[in-house]
């Protein structure tokens, strides 16, 4: 999205060496044709492992059925477990994983630095926070425990930003920094209101916190799906003066981007973003690190990849969570502890990378 110009009565389309341009009264969309091609590449894969969710597992569904059953002709046992099991848990992650990749991808342009992602600085440990508090100090039900996880990551969002601040200047390094040391104590915090717990509700916060699907319903998709529809209109258009602040203070201010103003704007999206994530199936790890890098890589152009990083975290997380459940015969392992894995090894092959070429 770019900022306004001279008003057209007629949306035309312009295509100018390798840029596609989509122009209208008020915005003007941008389009690289790699990364058309690769958001269109990413949503086959995704959908591709979206009907062997549907399709596969201990109870096989055939594709013809799974089909029947979206179009509501499929029979009794069909029905059920395609429209009530596995079809929410597939929206959600859905859903979720391109929540986490839009949400890395604005914090590791805002950072200028691939660690800057909402699980590494603390944003994601700080709604996991709010919402163990809520459960076992105030013994909150799901819409409570909702709320306060999303408080929880926008005020740790906050105290982040206010301490990495120095001399009215910021810097990724400091950010990540500061972020792993609130996330430190704020997962010291939590394990210790898990001993303060009783046993039915240590137990039920210790399985949100692994992260998980399992229990995906549709009264879990749709305040996803509005937290989406919400944010994804405010951060969109902002990727133009996102792409500038990734260029420094100085030339973005220079390039006429209010830089306070674009910052809180971005910040708080991305937090709800995560937040929302969090709230949904609990905290988890490696998407929003992972998506936005890999995307980078796929689409190789300047600018930050914030849509391209919502279809990589819708696959990567699919595609997890498709895993998880097959992984082990008869076990079905949270999808949060699938990522933490690959997650782990991400950012070791991150900071090796980053040591090899000399990168503080």
């Amino acid at each position: 999205m770019t900022a306004p110009t001279a008003p057209v009565s007629t949306p035309r389309t312009v295509l100018k060496g390798q840029v596609l341009r989509l122009r209208g009264d008020r915005v003007s969309l941008r389009w690289q044709p790699r990364t058309l091609t690769v958001c269109l590449l990413l949503a086959a894969a995704s959908l591709v492992v979206g009907a062997l969710s549907l399709t596969t597992g201990t109870f096989r569904v055939p594709l013809s059925a799974v089909v029947d059953c979206l179009l509501g002709r499929g029979t009794g046992a069909d029905q059920f477990i395609v429209m009530s099991l596995r079809l929410p848990r597939l929206v959600c992650a859905v859903l979720a994983g391109a929540a986490l990749g839009m949400s890395g991808a604005v914090f590791q342009s805002m950072s200028r630095n691939p660690l800057g992602s909402p699980d590494i600085v603390g944003f994601t440990s700080g709604a996991a926070s709010g919402a163990v508090v809520q459960i076992v100090l105030f013994h909150g039900g799901a819409a409570a425990t909702a709320l306060a996880s999303i408080a929880g990551g926008l005020l740790t969002a906050l105290a982040v930003g206010v301490i990495s601040v120095r001399h009215g200047r910021t810097s990724g390094y400091r950010i990540v920094l500061v972020g792993i040391g609130i996330s430190a104590m704020l997962t010291s915090l939590t394990a210790y209101l898990l001993t303060r717990a009783s046993l039915y509700q240590a137990q039920d916060a210790q399985i949100w916190l692994i992260g998980s699907l399992n229990s995906a319903s549709w009264s879990v998709v749709t305040p996803l799906a509005v937290t989406l529809a919400v944010v994804v209109p405010v951060v969109v258009p902002a990727t133009r003066a996102l792409s500038w602040l990734e260029l420094g203070e100085d030339t973005a201010r220079g390039l006429g981007v209010s830089l306070g103003r674009t910052r809180l704007v971005l910040a708080v999206a991305a937090t709800v973003l995560a937040a929302a994530t969090t709230a949904a199936i609990g905290p988890v790890t490696f998407v929003a690190l992972a998506a936005p890098q890999l995307c980078r890589r796929l689409v190789r152009s300047p600018g930050p990849p914030v849509v391209p990083s919502a279809f990589m975290g819708a696959l990567l997380l699919t595609a997890s969570d498709f895993a998880a459940q097959r992984v082990l015969p008869r076990t079905e392992l949270p999808v949060g502890a699938m990522t933490g894995v690959l997650g782990g090894l991400y950012l070791c092959h991150v900071l090796m990378a980053r040591r090899r070429t000399n990168t503080p």
